[in-house]
């Protein structure tokens, strides 16, 4: 296949690169699969907000402040070395350690709280989780650094705000998986079922045992993300594939930071100085610690919210299937974000990220006097979620490759993913107790940190990527 497209490649009148169809079709092969590794990992990550919501009393908010806020702090710090690691080992390495690691870590947490509800063993179930949430979110850590590692030799700059709304679509279809579909295993394993269960979960439910069982099965919202974490990591091993010239394809070049350097991998010291010397990719780490704190202060709490507050479970359309609205809002927002980026700003990343967060200003200080009404509520938190996914795929999914270049986008994608989850790691901590003292203060938090956002997001309204030489 090789020997039909070493071929010079050619441009479009606005400079986007003229692909042949055998090099899209293959593309398509290689991050769709990779793509959905990526999105079960937020499976199996985000699967903890709805077991705490089952497990009631058990967990209580600061029990689950506190779990996630250490593994947040151990994702954003296990960046540093997982980075720079990813640039140096490949980014197919690294989707398979993140697959099997966060696997075995769900197995773990899954089995734990089996033998806890089952067995009646007595443990410290923060400390435990703590624990292994902890293993769990150093392994994921390899998950956006990977997938922006391989897709960084795979598209030209100019098209790169389309995946960046594609790798938004992923980030929202992970979080789907995480709220609706944990929400419906729950639902299924449950030992009195309160709602009618659809065909899939009915076929669950009788695989698992559920239905003479006398205690809730909640075990299994972690045991079904680690089987389909090991089922992506063998197909990984016959999909996936480096760059282009690993799969039979010509050479691209993405006419990013490190376009014209040679293909060798950089050292770590000079992986380190490369990016923490750049401004640019400075200011979009601080941009995205605001993300961090918007993104996972709404996505998080408005469940628990909507659960507490407002008493509504799974009879109310929101909290039912709020995974399916943060994708349909988080997969709009990252499609109009990559849209405009390459197609109006002539692929500037900052003007689309300046004009979200400026939305999410307007959002965030309305969202204080909708804590009330259920359906502004629901419409303020939805419009924050279209444009903070929006910013998340442009800022940490195109302009670490920009910015960071092929060669050093692993490291570049973990200093600013490390930015959004020590924003996360933040509110975290700080929503848990703060929605223990009075909920009123839970947008007031949130603000600033819009605010914030938008000036940084002006700052960088002009920054392109300088190529070594001329794509």
């Amino acid at each position: 296949m090789g020997q039909n497209h070493n071929l010079e490649l050619s441009f479009r009148a606005d400079g986007r690169p003229q692909h042949t169809r055998t090099y899209l079709i293959r593309r398509f092969f290689n991050w769709f699969p990779m793509g959905l590794t990526y999105a079960f990992l937020y499976m199996g990550r985000y699967n903890l907000t709805v077991a705490k919501n089952a497990l009631g009393s058990m967990m209580t908010k600061a029990d689950f402040g506190i779990i996630f806020g250490i593994g947040t702090f151990a994702y954003a710090l296990a960046f540093l070395i997982n980075g720079p690691l990813t640039d140096k080992i490949g980014g197919k390495r690294a989707i398979q350690i993140a697959a099997l690691g966060a696997g075995t870590a769900n197995l773990l947490m899954g089995f734990m709280l089996y033998l806890v509800l089952a067995k009646n063993a007595s443990f410290n179930l923060v400390f435990a989780f703590s624990a292994l949430y902890l293993m769990n979110m150093y392994f994921q850590s390899f998950g956006a650094v990977s997938i922006v590692k391989v897709n960084s030799a795979w598209f030209h700059v100019r098209e790169r705000g389309v995946f960046g709304g594609i790798f938004g679509i992923l980030i929202s279809l992970g979080i789907y998986f995480a709220f609706d579909w944990s929400e419906a295993i729950v639902n299924a394993t449950r030992a009195v079922v309160s709602t009618d269960l659809g065909l899939v979960q009915r076929i669950l439910r009788s695989l698992v045992g559920a239905t003479d069982a006398t205690i809730d099965q909640t075990w299994w919202v972690f045991f079904i993300p680690a089987i389909l974490l090991y089922t992506f990591f063998i197909i990984e091993t016959f999909l996936l594939r480096d760059n282009p010239q690993k799969a039979g394809l010509y050479n691209l070049n993405t006419a990013d930071a490190s376009s014209g350097e040679a293909d060798t991998p950089l050292l770590f010291k000079e992986l380190l100085i490369r990016i923490l010397t750049n401004k640019i990719i400075i200011i979009v780490a601080a941009i995205e610690l605001c993300t961090g704190v918007l993104r996972q202060g709404i996505m998080h709490w408005y469940h628990i919210y909507n659960f507490e507050v407002f008493k509504l479970g799974s009879e109310s359309f929101m909290h039912a299937h709020w995974g399916l609205i943060l994708m349909i809002a988080g997969s709009s927002g990252g499609m109009l974000a990559g849209f405009l980026s390459d197609r109006v700003f002539g692929s500037r990343r900052g003007p689309v990220a300046a004009l979200l967060y400026g939305t999410m200003v307007f959002a965030t200080i309305l969202m204080i006097f909708a804590l009330k009404n259920p359906v502004l509520l629901a419409v303020v938190v939805t419009l924050i979620s279209f444009c903070v996914i929006g910013t998340h795929g442009m800022l940490s999914g195109t302009a670490t490759m920009d910015f960071g270049g092929s060669r050093g986008a692993a490291t570049a994608v973990g200093l600013i993913d490390g930015a959004v989850y020590l924003g996360t790691g933040i509110q975290s901590l700080a929503i848990g107790f703060i929605s223990g003292v009075n909920w009123a203060f839970w947008p007031i938090f949130l603000a600033p940190f819009s605010i914030i956002g938008l000036m940084l997001a002006i700052k960088i309204w002009h920054a392109k990527p300088q190529p070594k030489k001329k794509s």
